[in-house]
């Protein structure tokens, strides 16, 4: 990935718009997925409890009152 460096922009807003393009790409997301090795079931297992989680969370927003 590559931004360059437009005329008068300074460093910092380079940055930050490197940034927003590397976060866009989602290249950290992908590399921080990839840096130990999950086997099937392990990928399984923790979907099941995230969907788990996200039930318990939506259940207890509809008993709060909120939608």
């Amino acid at each position: 990935m590559s931004v360059g460096l437009r005329p008068g922009e300074s460093q910092e807003s380079l940055l930050k718009r490197w940034r927003k393009e590397v976060s866009k790409a989602g290249i950290l997301k992908a590399v921080r997925k990839k840096r130990w090795f999950v086997s099937e079931s392990e990928k399984r297992r923790m979907a099941k409890a995230k969907a788990i989680r996200k039930a318990k969370r939506k259940q207890s927003r509809r008993a709060s009152g909120r939608r």
